[in-house]
């Protein structure tokens, strides 16, 4: 595939987006509050001080006194001043709450021991039916924790942590000059975290809860990767590929798996044993999930499960012999008459046996001559004339019609076979055999979806297309040949000219990939997602394609297959399922 960022060569501006948002940039609220007891259940606040810095800049100050409606404790009043007397006269919660959580805004929320006063906020937003608006909350408590020695603060105190610090503003239980004094020592730990790494927003994860020193001590790993859209690799001693991914910003998405935000266990051992991690970055979000997808199949590295198999895809095939039966395949050839790839075994098993259920093909698996020999015997399946039995009439009885209707229904048109399945599950219906009828229709939509997806990306495969869609102010445009998507580029100036030009240059860098070997599924079922997506632009077409709505039988509906002069174009079947 092809790497390229933009269409005149010229690299892309990263937004915030790709390269994290760092620390000078985000705004905190740093809150204190005064209350008459320790818990929300029984207490109620008597003060909300904060403090809204950015840069390290005082932006702006928060601070009233609350009336609790409720006498304030003698030991409460000994530790903060507040009387009830001071109170008596102060707004009601009631009316606080509305302008601190306006002044709040989506800033970063800083308490120190936040539990406490996150706990408070949560109570009264709940008690006067706010909505918690669920801003990332950093505790100066853990910070204190990474960024103090048990020598230098052997308590994580706010008096103390003020004393290590040398703040301008000295804590005294009451809440702005708490809230002041807070900020002051966060921004403190600040310069000092820098070391560990800890210099964007994304970073601050990693300090709400410590992982493992063994894991911790890689994080530097990340550092050095890009921050643009792409494949990331894990890799072990040897440089085996231990863990392959794919994200949007690759720094961002490796650096959160070394925060204690990463639970997977099979993960956590992973990065026990991980010396170095790759990045490849690629121009879009789809040409970054082929990547994976096609490195996933080439290493099968241990840590990853999904994609791992991907010949464990089932297909429903008629088999090479004189008088072809129906299998289930775990692989196809682009000239077997197949439908799929299925949804999993349940399906091509569904499938296969409502195929049975209305063409009087073959259910055995013996392997039959073209002539019948001499004294052979038909099974149970004659006699309830539910097979055509060529084991004994050959193709006398009618045998290579009943394959003709089934080729037909699977390449062409499978509404014949659908109107005789829903004739069928009518009448088990009606007889009161729901399981029959149930297991049936499960059937026929599996059937109906296995013969779509297969005309689809036959369809796809021998196109040769190049495709543009709107991403945002710029474009992504792609190219696939043979159903492999053959590269990609984001186009910047989103004009005629400027399309063109991005599609003849993906032409031109075109290797192709080899016509004999068979995409990936997942492969082919990402690039039909695409091209299926909405405001999607067909720029170069090489033979026969449309872009047909597909899916409708994943989602309870039925589709009928038509041919047109120029393409196949599915439409919504006109009936509608029996209730069963």
């Amino acid at each position: 595939m092809t790497s390229v960022i933009t269409d005149q060569g010229t690299a892309i501006q990263p937004g915030l987006d790709d390269i994290g948002e760092p620390l000078s940039a985000v705004t905190f609220v740093t809150v204190d509050l005064e209350t008459t007891g320790g818990s929300p259940r029984t207490s109620a606040i008597t003060e909300i001080g904060a403090v809204k810095t950015r840069g390290g800049e005082v932006i702006g100050e928060f601070q009233t006194l609350v009336n609790p409606g409720v006498p304030i404790p003698p030991m409460i009043v000994a530790l903060t001043g507040i009387t009830d007397a001071m109170v008596a006269g102060a707004p009601a919660l009631s009316q606080v709450l509305p302008s601190f959580l306006e002044f709040l805004g989506n800033a970063v929320l800083v308490a120190h021991n936040a539990p406490f006063d996150v706990g408070f906020l949560k109570a009264a937003c709940t008690q006067l039916d706010y909505r918690w608006p669920g801003n990332d909350i950093v505790d100066t408590v853990t910070l204190a924790r990474r960024a103090t020695t048990s020598e230098e603060a052997p308590n994580k105190k706010l008096g103390t942590l003020a004393r290590v610090f040398g703040t301008q503003v000295t804590p005294n239980h009451r809440a702005l000059d708490d809230a002041r004094a807070t900020s002051e020592i966060m921004h403190a730990m600040f310069e000092r975290l820098a070391a560990w790494g800890i210099t964007h927003r994304e970073d601050l994860d990693s300090l709400r809860n410590p992982v493992p020193a063994s894991i911790r001590r890689k994080a530097p790993m990340a550092d050095a990767l890009p921050p643009f859209p792409g494949v990331y690799v894990f890799r072990g001693n040897g440089g085996e590929p231990l863990y392959i991914g794919t994200s949007k910003n690759i720094r961002s998405r490796v650096k959160t798996y070394f925060t204690s935000g990463e639970q997977r266990r099979a993960i956590r051992d992973m990065l026990v044993i991980a010396e170095s991690v790759d990045g490849y970055p690629t121009p879009t979000e789809i040409e970054a999930n082929v990547l994976e997808i096609r490195l996933i199949d080439r290493h099968r590295p241990r840590y990853n499960r999904r994609s791992s198999r991907p010949e464990r895809t089932p297909w429903v095939r008629l088999t090479d012999e004189p008088h072809p039966r129906l299998s289930v395949v775990r692989a196809v050839s682009g000239e077997a008459v197949h439908i799929g790839p299925m949804g999993g075994a349940g399906d091509a098993k569904a499938a296969v046996e409502a195929l049975e259920e209305v063409t009087a093909i073959r259910t055995c698996k013996a392997r039959l001559p073209k002539t019948p020999t001499t004294g052979a015997r038909a099974c149970l399946q004659a006699d309830l004339e539910s097979c055509a039995a060529p084991c004994i009439l050959g193709d006398a009885g009618g045998y290579p019609n009943v394959i003709e209707t089934l080729i037909d229904a699977i390449t062409r048109d499978p509404s014949p076979i659908v109107e005789a399945l829903t004739e069928r599950i009518t009448d088990y219906a009606g007889r009161f055999e729901y399981e029959r009828a149930a297991a049936l229709r499960n059937g026929v939509s599996a059937l109906i979806q296995g013969a779509a997806d297969a005309q689809y990306y036959g369809a796809l495969r021998r196109c040769s297309i190049v495709a543009g869609r709107p991403n945002g102010n710029s474009w992504d445009v792609i190219a696939v040949s043979g159903g492999w998507l053959t590269g990609s580029v984001r186009v910047v100036d989103p004009s005629h000219e400027a399309l063109d030009a991005a599609a003849d240059g993906l032409l031109a860098d075109d290797a192709g990939q080899p016509s004999d070997v068979q995409p990936l599924v997942e492969e082919m079922q990402l690039v039909a997602s695409w091209l299926d997506s909405p405001g999607v632009r067909l720029l170069r077409v090489e033979g026969e394609w449309s872009q047909p709505v597909r899916g409708a039988a994943r989602h309870g509906s039925w589709v009928e297959a038509r041919r047109t002069d120029r393409a196949l174009v599915w439409d919504a079947y006109a009936g509608t399922s029996p209730r069963i």
